[in-house]
């Protein structure tokens, strides 16, 4: 599929069973939704998915937030949800069409003509904090936990029922594509775990055809 012009492939994080510990690791949670590259020049706004498809016209908040941000251009990576009464993102909401989707931004990729992604981690992380400081609703800072132990944070999620967590490292620029700076680690209680599974194997039987 071509990607549309000037669009960044999406940093993957790596899929683990166990969670990677240290001063230089940071935990995020892990969202059940789909994943969006968010583009904006001038007045021009853009909503993509990992695969490049165009979702702007079907996340209005989103959008919206975009728009209404103090920049000339900017570039952000993040996880678009729908989230049920309790704060848990929920999928199926999400893939009903819901129109309340909005974004958990937890990457900036360039702003105002400027490439971040050979910046660490930590140094984008600071920059988005403070470009959503006083954003609207639409888009959120996706939030994360520093100096903790990562099994802890891991079991804590999956308690909440939440999807998992993605462990980053803060000294690491950003690479498109599978990337071992961004480990994932899955609740595999979780309806996504399923649907994972389900995905594996029905392009592994396509495969034997």
């Amino acid at each position: 599929m071509l990607r549309p012009v000037g669009f960044i492939d999406p940093c993957l994080p790596t899929g683990a069973r166990s969670v990677p510990s240290g001063p230089q690791w940071v935990y995020e949670i892990k969202h059940d939704g789909f994943r969006f590259i968010c583009w904006r020049a001038g007045d021009r706004v853009r909503v993509f998915s990992r695969q490049g498809i165009d979702w702007t016209d079907r996340v209005p908040l989103i959008a919206d937030a975009l728009q209404a941000l103090r920049v000339k251009s900017v570039v952000v990576d993040g996880e678009g949800v729908v989230c049920r009464p309790d704060g848990v993102s929920d999928f199926d909401l999400l893939r009903a069409g819901s129109r309340e989707a909005f974004l958990y931004a937890f990457d900036l990729l360039e702003l105002d003509g400027t490439d971040l992604r050979r910046e660490p981690w930590e140094t984008r992380r600071a920059r988005l904090a403070s470009l959503l400081r006083k954003a609207r609703e639409g888009v959120r800072l996706c939030e994360h936990l520093d100096g903790a132990e990562g099994e802890m944070v891991f079991r804590h999620a999956c308690r909440m029922g939440l999807e998992g967590i993605v462990a980053k490292r803060r000294d690491r620029p950003y690479r498109s594509g599978r990337c071992v700076d961004w480990i994932k680690v899955k609740n595999r209680a979780h309806p996504s775990f399923a649907r994972a599974e389900l995905i594996v194997w029905a392009k592994m039987r396509q495969k034997r055809r």
